[in-house]
């Protein structure tokens, strides 16, 4: 009988394509993420993408920021990258959880990086509890948390779902719905929402007291 990691790697062999992600930093410089199964490989991009088939990049910063709770935001690398949007917001902290993009303003703002990758098959929930102890720390030291990957489109609000979850006491649903109405470019892929939905919440302190 194979162990749940030997089914899982052999899983990850015979039915996972390889995928690959793009991404930008502020600087310029730009990475392609590539994955297939649990091996993952990043190397320099190159070249800019080039316009094919009547297709136009869209080049412009995506600097909505989606107000989970007052102490808490999502968004994308863009807004990260922002100082007046940062600013604005009143930013004190910065959870990153994207994979190779950089921190910009690394004597201003207090960082956390936690890369997790963008695929079904990663190990989502193996974050969640480092992701909440930051947020969690940075809110009871009366700061702005703002949380991002690469597009704030699956990564970060996935992991702010599993916040949500797992320290204010939501369900599945209800998260989701949260987090979808204050970005609602807000999809995380099949894997990370089959996780969430699966999720235990925790005891909360005192509930059996």
């Amino acid at each position: 009988m194979q162990s749940l990691t030997e089914e899982i790697q052999s899983f990850s062999r015979t039915r996972l394509r390889k995928q690959c992600t793009r991404v930008t930093s502020l600087s310029g410089r730009r990475i392609i993420e590539t994955w297939k199964g649990s091996t993952i490989t990043v190397v320099e991009d190159p070249a800019p993408p080039e316009k094919t088939l009547g297709y136009v990049p869209d080049t412009s910063w995506d600097l909505q920021v989606g107000i989970i709770k007052p102490y808490l935001l999502l968004g994308s690398q863009d807004a990260a990258h922002d100082f007046g949007t940062l600013r604005k917001h009143k930013v004190s902290h910065i959870l990153n959880v994207a994979f190779g993009v950089e921190n910009v303003f690394p004597d201003l703002f207090i960082y956390k990086t936690v890369s997790i990758q963008d695929h079904p098959n990663a190990d989502l929930l193996l974050h969640i509890q480092d992701c909440c102890d930051f947020i969690q720390k940075a809110h009871s030291e009366k700061g702005v948390v703002l949380v991002h990957c690469n597009a704030g489109v699956s990564r970060a609000p996935a992991v702010v779902i599993g916040y949500l979850m797992s320290c204010d006491g939501q369900s599945f649903d209800s998260a989701l719905s949260i987090v979808k109405s204050a970005r609602p470019a807000s999809s995380p892929n099949p894997g990370f929402l089959d996780q969430l939905r699966r999720f235990k919440m925790p005891t909360m302190n005192g509930s059996k007291h």
